[in-house]
């Protein structure tokens, strides 16, 4: 039903445009300060941090997208504006401004973002000097992407097109985030558009669902920060028939698709991450518990820890099964490491135990796959393993 697109990023779908520039704002000479825009006004939708403490870009930008309709996202890197009082809810809205006035539309139609050190004021007359340096192009959405990341250490991007009955048209999107994850969003912004035609209702139900099932399925270290967005443009210059509830398969497929892919790139590339780890949870007496209980072992420090050491510690997984709040039933249960049997209805199940641990060494994902036998619910969560490197990292953040 979709097609990836090679080398596809956020400006791939028609109509989208993005630069970068380094302002300063980092230390490094990286790319710092980027904006999106589309040629027309968008229909939008965001879901937020659940954190009661929120960056001051994130307070402005619930306040925009409320309305429902944007243009243009202008994001900055090294400095969160995050716990900065009223200067840091100023400076946002001065971000707002200057993006705003460059490209010629109302400020109300601007979505700020910041990520990086929490505490900081921003150093706006940088910014003030750099944004109007700032070239968008429909080819600047490589720039974008490097100009969003902090500890990350690969770009993560992908667009797709949908070829449905209503016509084709693209999805596109970009996140950064490789520490302060955790389900229910995390430091992590993301930026998805679209140049489909998508009804104003549709658009929110969409995004929520394909966050729920992507980024709220994944944890790095049970931690969330102020700074969590991700940001749905749509601009509709595909022309398609109008997307709705009732014909809204083609398009909820393709952003899951999109949102998976970048989930899965935040837990690959992870701080100090050396292997994707992704849980599967079948046969629970409904998908929330099984959500709960995949989510409970990807996120345990233990498990994380085993699966650095290529331990085959299976226990470990059924520990933190056991208390993720699910109904487990220890006789019913069967569990699979790498798809190869070692519990089977509650009993060990015998395995190569050396031939296992060579395999996990020489992977650099581990499948844990859990069947409860209750009944039909299952969800898959992803997370990495924990290695000394993730402390060293944290350890000196700011340092």
């Amino acid at each position: 039903m979709f097609d990836l697109i090679a080398s596809g990023n956020i400006t791939s779908a028609s109509g989208f445009s993005a630069g970068a520039v380094h302002a300063g704002i980092k230390s490094t000479d990286d790319l710092d300060l980027a904006i999106l825009c589309s040629r027309v006004i968008c229909k939008a939708a965001g879901v937020f941090t659940t954190n009661q403490i929120k960056s001051a870009p994130v307070v402005l930008s619930q306040r925009h997208i409320a309305k429902g309709r944007a243009q243009a996202i202008v994001v900055n890197s090294g400095c969160a504006n995050a716990c900065t009082g009223q200067q840091g809810l100023t400076d946002a809205t001065g971000m707002a401004n200057l993006a705003a006035a460059k490209l010629g539309i109302p400020p109300e139609q601007v979505v700020v973002a910041s990520t990086g050190v929490i505490g900081v004021l921003l150093p706006m007359d940088r910014i003030r000097a750099a944004i109007p340096r700032i070239k968008l192009t429909d080819k600047g959405g490589h720039d974008f992407c490097r100009a969003i990341m902090t500890t990350d250490t690969r770009p993560k991007e992908i667009a797709v097109q949908v070829d449905s009955k209503g016509g084709r048209f693209t999805v596109g999107g970009v996140v950064k985030g490789a520490g302060m994850i955790h389900p229910n969003m995390a430091t992590m912004l993301c930026f998805i558009t679209t140049d489909a035609v998508v009804n104003a209702d549709f658009l929110p139900a969409a995004l929520h669902k394909a966050v729920d099932c992507s980024f709220n399925m994944v944890s790095i270290d049970g931690d969330t920060s102020p700074s969590d967005c991700v940001v749905l443009l749509a601009n509709g210059l595909a022309g398609n028939k109008p997307v709705d509830f009732d014909d809204g398969d083609a398009f909820q497929e393709a952003l899951n698709e999109v949102c998976t892919h970048l989930a899965k790139s935040i837990a690959r590339d992870a701080e100090g991450a050396t292997k994707l780890v992704e849980v599967t949870v079948e046969g629970a007496e409904d998908r929330v518990w099984a959500r709960q209980a995949a989510r409970a072992v990807a996120s345990s420090s233990l498990v994380k820890a085993a699966i650095h050491g290529n331990d085959p510690n299976w226990g470990r997984f059924v520990a933190a099964l056991g208390r993720s709040g699910a109904r487990v039933r220890g006789e019913r249960l069967d569990v699979y490491l790498n798809d190869i049997c070692v519990m089977k209805q509650g009993s060990p199940s015998p395995f190569d135990k050396a031939g296992m641990i060579s395999a996990m060494s020489s992977r650099d994902n581990v499948l844990i796959r859990l069947c409860l036998n209750l009944g039909d619910g299952r969800a898959t969560a992803w997370g990495c393993d924990l290695s000394e490197e993730y402390v060293t990292i944290n350890s000196a953040y700011t340092t």
